[in-house]
């Protein structure tokens, strides 16, 4: 199978009897490098000692006077929300479980950038036997903002931190950089649409994430997208459903709908009680979808036998960002005994 994100962790950790992430000490020890942990220059000898026993057993038990040993106070904090973050991933015993447990709550201090970087791992471990580039670049918009851009009728989605770097500098780096801030403008960005004919360049490329994708609807990376959130219901659930566009939303009987995003949500709420949102704000509608459950007993049974619509929109800024624990959160699942 063609490897892909190998930045991202996932040799790292190992899978248990049910296919979940089990986290490793290597792992954590990946954490315990980070440029907020790791010591520098100026560390105290309180804060490298900490450092040193975690980097030897990383799941370690650590007392509340070691971290106020520390003389520096970011760095104390910086310890405080990433053992916090660990012990999390100990007692919930799979990156799986952590993710679902954090999402039921109101409020947590676990960084954004650990939950996209978990959503990550998640998602390569459940697109491991993939072989469609399509299915796997989508997969990115779950876990990486997205600048939306409409060109000759296509849906363009290509990664925010990639276009906006892209730029400041107009492709050429630190010097491009220079040419910015001397007040040069550069050309727009411009990058590689992904498609069905020049699919195979991806794996050479998936940790660069410089790849657009046209996810307009009816198209084949669309259709891909919506295989990645199948899979991602039915790794978390069990649950078999069935995810495919559709143009609009038609239905006298409409009882469920969940939005991907913020942005989504508000909208389906809005035309659920009947609002019009108005041209513009309907104009930012990426993609509609309906989710059929293959075994009407798995939803709740007062919608059992029911479509549930789902719909992904961007900001008035042109950016799609997508919360991929919604579909968790707020699928009309049947109780579970």
């Amino acid at each position: 199978m063609p490897e892909f994100w190998l930045e991202s962790g996932y040799r790292l950790l190992d899978r248990d009897e049910d296919g979940r992430l089990a986290v490793t000490d290597d792992y954590l020890r990946a954490y315990f490098l980070r440029p907020e942990i790791e010591p520098v220059e100026e560390s105290c000898d309180a804060e490298r000692s900490l450092h040193e026993s975690l980097m030897v057993d990383p799941f370690r038990s650590v007392e509340r006077y070691e971290i106020d040993a520390v003389a520096d106070p970011d760095a104390r904090e910086n310890y405080q929300i990433l053992l916090e973050f660990r012990d999390r991933l100990t007692n919930a015993g799979t990156l799986e479980a952590c993710y679902l447990g954090l999402m039921r709550e109101s409020f947590s201090r676990v960084p954004p950038l650990f939950i996209n970087q978990m959503v990550q791992l998640i998602l390569r471990n459940i697109l491991n036997e993939e072989e469609d580039a399509l299915a796997i670049r989508s997969a990115e918009m779950l876990y990486r903002d997205q600048r939306v851009s409409l060109h000759e009728g296509a849906v363009l989605s290509a990664d925010a931190e990639t276009v906006d770097m892209q730029a400041a500098s107009g492709g050429f780096g630190s010097l491009g950089q220079l040419i910015v801030q001397a007040g040069t403008r550069l050309k727009s960005v411009e990058l590689d649409v992904l498609n069905e004919e020049n699919a195979g360049m991806y794996w050479d490329r998936s940790n660069q994430f410089d790849l657009a994708l046209d996810i307009r609807n009816p198209g084949p990376a669309l259709r891909a997208f919506c295989r990645v959130l199948e899979k991602w219901i039915d790794h978390f659930f069990g649950t078999a459903v069935r995810i495919f566009p559709r143009p609009d939303i038609q239905d006298e009987h409409w009882a469920w709908h969940i939005g991907l995003d913020a942005e989504a949500t508000q909208i389906l709420n809005q035309l659920y009680q009947g609002e019009e949102p108005g041209n513009a704000t309907l104009a930012r509608i990426l993609a509609l979808f309906q989710l059929d459950f293959e075994d009407p007993a798995s939803m709740r049974a007062d919608l059992a036998g029911k479509p549930v619509y789902l719909g992904m929109a961007m900001t008035t800024e042109n950016v799609l960002r997508l919360k991929p624990q919604n579909l968790l959160v707020n699928l009309p699942l049947a109780e579970r005994t």
